[in-house]
């Protein structure tokens, strides 16, 4: 067999198309692939009609999958339709790349694998393309791949916001039954949900159809959920609820540690689960509990209202305890608890309704650790439109993506 024939075999080619010749350039180590197409008819990329003739042909140039250690590129001189149907004269479409792309469809499914685990930049240095040309066919496979996403079956969702450096809030919205990243808009104010609602439709879903909806205590994002999703009962995530305890304990430690220097080194274990001191943390506690203090007068609410989460989530009637825990902040003469018991009762339909349907923003904390770890890869993204990107590609449960070019589902021919 010819090099010519088994490298058209080897770029998966078939008639018309077909490996011309062969270059080899080993100090600049590149191998190029002329790949022609001698027929002087084709069918017209536009309405289809068969057999209308070549008008003229462009040199284009891909980037395909390295062969060996070696970059390989495609090139060939592509044929343009002159249709006598249609009266248009259009390109031909290749088998081996999108339209107006520089590189192999092969080659843009590794990109798609390497950028799920690394920062394009490393992508780029790894395939010797520069980070800049890798944006444009990754947010285009993307897009299109999330274009064929289904949210009809969305029913309970969540929203959470999260911070990522210079290009500041995002809001990101979750399937809470189905984990995963449905979309995500620049900002944290109410008008985020009626782009959310755009977008639930756009992929087959409807406002209608949401019957509850999980977030922080935000009241922009209670504006934007009433506005937009009237019927669906709101939820106040648990995590967020405890952390509101927390804030309320560390501001009594703050406030008492000008009159109790001791106080000053225990802001870490007061935070932390009991199960989790240290032995030197254990004795600091030991002697906070005894000592009468507005601070261990704090750590008890703030531990009660952790139990309380863990209580309700075991079917324990989630009202009753919350009541209880109100009434006793509300008459603890602590300032910063009184403001936290005064919230929890204005929000309380919404806080027993977390615990009645099980809903929480747990999804949420692990898709903001994913994309945490994407953004602290990256060293930070220049814009929202490649941090969209990524948060959907590792997060977004894609299923319409390439698939890996080096993996072949089993039963596949090699």
């Amino acid at each position: 067999m010819e090099s010519t024939q088994l490298f058209t075999l080897a770029l998966g080619l078939q008639a018309p198309w077909s490996v011309a010749d062969i270059r080899f350039e080993q100090e600049a180590g590149e191998i190029h692939f002329d790949v022609v197409c001698g027929e002087p008819r084709l069918p017209c990329p536009v309405c289809g009609r068969a057999a209308q003739p070549v008008h003229d042909r462009k040199e284009r140039t891909w980037q395909h999958l390295h062969f060996f250690q070696y970059r390989a590129y495609l090139h060939a001189k592509v044929p343009r339709v002159a249709c006598g149907a249609c009266g248009k004269t259009s390109q031909v479409t290749v088998p081996w790349a999108r339209p107006g792309s520089g590189f192999s469809l092969l080659f843009e499914a590794l990109v798609v694998a390497l950028a799920r685990h690394l920062p394009v930049r490393q992508v780029g240095k790894l395939l010797g393309v520069n980070e800049a040309r890798l944006w444009r066919p990754l947010k285009a496979i993307v897009d299109a791949a999330r274009e064929q996403e289904s949210f009809a079956d969305a029913s309970h969702i969540g929203v959470d916001e999260k911070h990522v450096g210079r290009l500041g809030f995002i809001s990101v919205f979750h399937d809470a039954k189905d984990p995963r990243v449905l979309f995500t808009a620049e900002g944290r104010k109410a008008e985020v949900f009626e782009r959310f609602e755009e977008d639930l439709k756009a992929h087959g879903g409807a406002a209608e159809h949401i019957e509850a909806i999980s977030m922080d205590l935000s009241k922009t994002y209670q504006a934007g959920a009433r506005k937009t999703f009237p019927q669906a009962q709101m939820c106040f995530d648990p995590f967020h609820l405890v952390k509101l305890g927390s804030a309320a304990l560390e501001q009594v430690r703050r406030a008492e540690v000008r009159y109790e220097p001791d106080l000053k080194g225990l802001r870490w274990a007061t935070l932390k689960r009991p199960e989790k001191w240290t032995f030197e943390q254990f004795q600091d506690m030991e002697w906070l509990r005894k000592s009468g203090l507005e601070t261990a007068r704090a750590w008890r609410l703030k531990e009660r209202l952790r139990d309380i989460v863990r209580l309700a989530r075991a079917e324990h009637p989630a009202e009753p305890l919350f009541k209880k825990w109100i009434s006793w902040a509300r008459r603890c003469r602590l300032g910063p608890f009184k403001k936290v018991a005064a919230t929890f009762r204005d929000h309380l339909p919404g806080i027993v309704a977390t615990f009645v349907l099980n809903r929480s923003n747990a999804a949420a904390e692990s898709i903001n650790a994913a994309i945490q770890v994407a953004v602290v890869r990256a060293r930070g993204f220049r814009t929202l439109s490649h941090l969209q990107t990524i948060i959907y590609l590792i997060a977004g449960k894609l299923t319409h993506l390439p698939a890996h070019p080096y993996i072949r589902p089993v039963g596949t021919p090699g």
